[in-house]
């Protein structure tokens, strides 16, 4: 499972690098524009919705509850500072889905129990593309958050996130997440469409053995 995080430092416009993703094979899209207006974010999602639903790609943005229901998209990623994911679901409906970041086991119990659809646990290391970063779990801090949730027979899908190369992949996937989130990876790459299909290369053997949701 991958998921795609654009970039706004990219050289890459948005549009085009959701195009190049969706050309590489990536079904799962996060529109990430911290700093743009409502507006800005309404003409991206405009021009690429259309290609969404004609390749039946999922669409969410970060953060925007509003935006995201009034642009009727499939959800929201949302941090720990933005909405409460019990009054997201409010706003946006059971159908919606929610994901919230996780950086320690105490911020996957404080919300678990909130109808939330998946979780992105990290950061795995350090990355330019956010501000204000959360400590840094590497692979063992994200094992050891996944081994927890499963002694607490806690089964929310787990998405690793934050500086994810491709080679990263092999050791990620052997801590119990189900996926990865990956924004300057791809968003920097000389070739987007190029480097997506790698990236889906190396999860593809995960896939077929029923690793990821």
């Amino acid at each position: 499972m991958l998921q795609y995080i654009t970039s706004t430092s990219s050289p890459t416009s948005v549009v085009d690098q959701v195009k190049g993703v969706i050309a590489g094979g990536c079904r799962w899209i996060q529109i990430r524009m911290k700093d743009a207006s409502d507006e800005e974010i309404s003409k991206v999602v405009e021009e690429i919705k259309p290609l969404c639903i004609e390749t039946e790609s999922f669409l969410i943005l970060d953060d925007r509850v509003e935006l995201a229901k009034k642009l009727n998209v499939g959800g929201v990623h949302l941090g720990k500072m933005d909405m409460l994911p019990s009054k997201a679901r409010i706003e946006l409906g059971p159908a919606a889905v929610i994901g919230c970041t996780a950086n320690t086991i105490e911020d996957v119990l404080a919300v678990h129990s909130l109808d939330i659809d998946y979780l992105g646990i990290g950061p795995y290391r350090f990355t330019e593309t956010k501000a204000n970063l959360a400590p840094v779990l590497g692979a063992e801090g994200i094992k050891d958050i996944c081994m927890q949730m499963h002694a607490k027979e806690i089964n929310i899908p787990r998405v690793a996130i934050g500086g994810i190369t491709k080679e990263d992949v092999d050791i990620l996937m052997k801590t119990g997440i189900n996926g990865i989130a990956v924004s300057g990876a791809i968003a920097f790459a000389d070739d987007v469409k190029k480097e997506t299909e790698e990236f889906l290369r190396l999860l593809a053997p995960y896939e077929t053995n029923g690793n990821n949701n």
